[in-house]
């Protein structure tokens, strides 16, 4: 038989520990999101539908983002154990400088329709943390207030090639004038992918105001108290723009481009070139051959054409096609750490995220790009330690396999 007997205050007490209250709600809002998974939630509940469709969604049926995400939920990690990781460092050259952490800031437009703050939010929060952060010409703060927002931070500029090729010159001279340190040329955008969400929400920029919307700012009153409350919200590298998404990237981005015009690009542009959106290993070869300082193995986070190869699947035939000629970098569908790790352990140099950071941008502006960075690195530092592993440099297919 058990003896049983009330329990006395003095035995009690040291299990009542209450947590002390925050008066900061953002706070303690970010505070319960301890994977992106959960920034993102966070997100939705935030933010227009609209508005966080665009950031979530990919284009047509969404087959390639779903594959991208089912490539890395299906990497099986293989640990070494007994070894002193006591002493871990997450540094990662890129470009020749060191990141502080294995990922960049992928560059994306629209960015203050998130969350006001936007990329100046972004570029501080890379600045801070020691990551580069890349500017998207369809971004929504110009070049030089980006730069002015954090000149301390490794800042690179995004170009689309327009079909007037003046326009994309004086944004070349302008990101160099203000200390961008290299360019990153996306070339999977002849034409607009379907994003069908898009299409259906009726998004646009500025956002129009329509019963469907105005039915949603009234479950979102802050975001619109937000964004109306603050300067105007505009394309910072053109003009303003009155039709959709798709039209504007149709009117604007040239389908003429060829491997030819990477000879016009390096006239205009005399730092370092990385080569956004290859998806093939002959296109990796050619744009190697070319004299690409990084490549970027990419299907536009699935938003252009669907069921598009998985980029994470092609890293390590790419790395022995290219050999050490350019340095091979992967995005699209990386939401962990573990992702981050996955990657370079295929033979990645690096990698970059957008999604990831733009869920923490809507769930709480600055300091919720800051929670993105904590959270990725809390897990890229983890999963290192785990499978033995003390730098970067010591990440191989040993500790990886991709069925």
């Amino acid at each position: 038989m058990v003896q049983r007997q009330l329990p006395k205050w003095q035995e009690l007490a040291p299990l009542l520990r209450t947590k002390p209250f925050d008066p900061d709600p953002v706070r303690r809002r970010l505070a319960k999101a301890l994977t992106i998974p959960e920034l993102r939630r966070l997100a939705l509940r935030r933010t227009p539908r609209s508005v966080f469709d665009y950031t979530d969604g990919a284009a047509e049926a969404e087959i390639s983002l779903r594959r991208a995400r089912a490539a890395f939920r299906s990497v099986e990690f293989q640990p070494s154990i007994l070894h002193d990781v006591s002493d871990l460092s997450t540094a990662t050259p890129m470009l020749g400088v060191d990141s502080a952490l294995p990922f960049a800031f992928a560059p994306t437009g629209f960015t203050r329709m998130m969350q006001t703050q936007g990329e100046s939010a972004v570029v501080r929060v890379a600045g801070r943390r020691g990551i580069p952060y890349a500017l998207s010409t369809m971004g929504t703060t110009s070049i030089e207030d980006v730069a002015a927002a954090s000149p301390e931070a490794r800042k690179w500029f995004q170009l689309y090639v327009w079909r007037d090729r003046s326009a994309g010159e004086d944004l070349m001279a302008r990101a160099r004038a203000a200390g961008y340190e290299a360019l990153v040329l996306t070339v999977d955008v002849p034409v607009a992918g379907a994003r069908l969400r898009d299409a259906r929400n009726g998004f646009s920029i500025p956002p129009a105001l329509t019963l469907k919307t105005i039915a949603d700012g009234a479950t979102h009153p802050s975001w619109w108290i937000d964004l109306l409350t603050t300067p105007p919200l505009q394309f910072a590298s053109l003009e303003s723009w009155d039709g959709t998404i798709a039209d504007l990237l149709d009117a604007l981005f040239d389908p003429t481009m060829t491997m030819a015009d990477l000879e016009w690009i390096r006239s205009q542009w005399d730092g370092p070139l990385v080569i956004k959106g290859i998806q093939t290993l002959d296109d990796a070869r050619r744009v190697a051959d070319a004299g690409a300082d990084a490549i970027i193995l990419s299907n536009h986070g699935g938003r252009q054409l669907d069921r598009a190869p998985v980029p994470l699947r092609l890293v390590p035939d790419t790395r022995e096609a290219v050999g050490d000629r350019t340095e091979v970098w992967v995005d699209t569908g990386i939401l962990s750490g573990a992702d981050v790790v996955a990657a370079i352990a295929l033979g990645a140099h690096a990698t970059l995220v957008g999604r990831a950071y733009l869920y923490g941008l809507m769930a709480g502006g600055e300091r919720g790009v800051e929670r993105a960075v904590d959270i990725l690195e809390a897990e890229v530092r983890r999963t290192m330690k785990l499978l033995g592993v003390n730098d970067i440099a010591s990440l191989g297919p040993q500790h990886v396999r991709l069925p």
